[in-house]
């Protein structure tokens, strides 16, 4: 999970603050800002990518978003802090501040979150912050529009992107497959998106970029974690476990978690609402 998949820890208590450490070596510092020719910079779109502290995340709209709705944040769950198997945060009052990129990677500004509208580690590894800017507020104020989720599931061969506001760099590969068992340390994720190599090789401080398809500014999934050492299931070690029980993994293969999930949840007022018939996303105990 490279921050604990590829990031750097948060404090549980505080969903605001980080650590510039990895997992699982506590104290371990992120890598250094990896090589990245200007001329490649060109080719990545970092219209709506944002950086958080030891993340990167990206300003997302559903499909059917109003502009003057209030605008959201979609990153990984070790984001906001280690969470514990099965269990989720929904609807937390929250304070973070998300600096917004232009489309050539440049500063532009800060937006604010006034709510933690969902955050996991089981199933998925995903967060979700509702901000106090609408789109239109953000649209107005930096001139910078939102990425849109995607509905469907990704298919297999799809070319994607993967960009990072931390270290604004992008990365270029394909979806290999879809994982249905992914394991690190005590934390299980399905369905996840497994990258081709190479191409998506990414590291520390790229947890919660948005994985876009490629030549679109559509969400598909949300990057999460690599096998960083060709270890078995450990922590920045994950594997795959097929029906059958059989582990496989292999160092320097990364993956992703699919978003789409995030529309089965939702009401009819378009409101997220984790007890929508059908809902696909891990639920607080007694939902």
């Amino acid at each position: 999970m490279k921050r604990f998949l590829l990031s750097v820890p948060f404090v549980l208590s505080s969903l605001t603050s980080a650590h510039a450490y990895t997992f699982p070596e506590s104290g371990r510092a992120l890598p250094p800002a990896p090589d990245f020719a200007a001329e490649a910079l060109a080719t990545y779109d970092f219209e709506g990518i944002v950086a958080l502290s030891g993340c990167s995340g990206s300003l997302v709209r559903f499909e059917d978003s109003l502009d003057s709705d209030q605008a959201m944040i979609l990153s990984n769950g070790h984001c906001v802090s280690m969470i514990k198997p099965g269990v989720v945060l929904s609807n937390q009052n929250a304070s973070r501040t998300f600096d917004i990129l232009s489309g050539t990677a440049s500063k532009l500004g800060k937006v604010t979150a006034t709510k933690l509208l969902y955050a996991t580690m089981t199933k998925t590894d995903m967060s979700l912050y509702l901000l106090k800017e609408t789109y239109q507020d953000i649209l107005n104020k930096y001139e910078t529009k939102a990425l849109t989720l995607a509905s469907k599931a990704p298919e297999i061969g799809a070319d994607i992107e993967v960009i990072s506001g931390y270290w604004k760099r992008g990365y270029s590969c394909q979806v290999e497959a879809i994982t249905p068992t992914l394991k690190e340390g005590t934390w299980t994720f399905n369905d996840s998106l497994r990258y081709s190599r190479p191409g998506c090789d990414v590291i520390g401080g790229t947890s919660g970029s948005p994985v876009v398809a490629k030549g679109t500014r559509t969400v598909v999934a949300v990057n999460n974690t690599i096998n960083e050492s060709g270890r078995k299931c450990e922590v920045n070690n994950p594997c795959e476990v097929d029906k059958d029980g059989n582990v496989t993994y292999q160092k320097g293969v990364g993956y992703a978690q699919q978003t789409y999930w995030i529309y089965s949840c939702r009401n009819a007022a378009g409101k997220i609402d984790l007890t929508t018939p059908g809902c696909l996303l891990p639920k607080p105990a007694g939902v």
